[in-house]
């Protein structure tokens, strides 16, 4: 359905008069009555400010997600001095495809899935360590990082880590985004 054909359906469900919503979006009551009767066509602009404010009150919200809103908690990460073996159970028991390298609290690279392989195929048994086969450390950015920046960083990386005041917090993959965003329709809050 038209989104703008059920403004005045959802305007009258909430009870709205037109005057209301038309000082409450800075048009006049003939304006909006307009627009309601398809005689005139808005901008997108105010379109957007009519349904954040008939959303307001019906208690639905389009939330702004972040990274801290997709983040896995259960970081797991593993050291550079530990041997391959122990970055494969790592990687095995969580079904991860990639893990970051860290020491001492510090992010110092990662360890892909494919990089684990090529190395416990070539190497003797239980001699290579982690930082053998350091690749690139995945960037870093705060929970408050902006959910729908993430896909153009993921253009290049296969996990963001997340991080307050240099404090790792948790880490958002692609399977992460892709969940977050599926799940981020209209949502009732508290106050609704």
């Amino acid at each position: 359905m038209d989104t703008v054909s059920e403004i005045r359906k959802r305007r009258l469900a909430l009870g709205i008069p037109l005057g209301e919503l038309a000082k409450a979006v800075g048009r006049s009551d003939a304006t909006l009555s307009r627009i309601e009767r398809g005689q005139i066509r808005p901008s997108y602009e105010l379109v957007q400010r009519i349904l954040g404010y008939l959303e307001g009150h019906e208690g639905l919200v389009a939330p702004r997600l972040t990274a801290g809103d997709l983040m896995n908690r259960a970081l797991v990460t593993v050291e550079s001095s530990a041997p391959l073996t122990i970055a494969a159970q790592k990687m095995e028991g969580g079904a991860f495809s990639q893990l970051p390298v860290v020491d001492d609290g510090k992010v110092v690279g990662s360890l892909s899935e494919s990089s684990l392989l090529r190395a416990l195929a070539e190497a003797p048994k239980g001699r290579s360590r982690v930082r053998d086969v350091l690749e690139s450390a995945y960037p870093v950015v705060g929970e408050e990082f902006p959910a729908d920046l993430l896909p153009s960083i993921f253009g290049r990386y296969p996990a963001i880590l997340v991080a307050t005041r240099g404090e790792l917090k948790g880490i958002v993959t692609k399977a992460d985004l892709i969940r977050g965003l599926r799940g981020a329709a209209l949502r009732r809050t508290a106050e609704g």
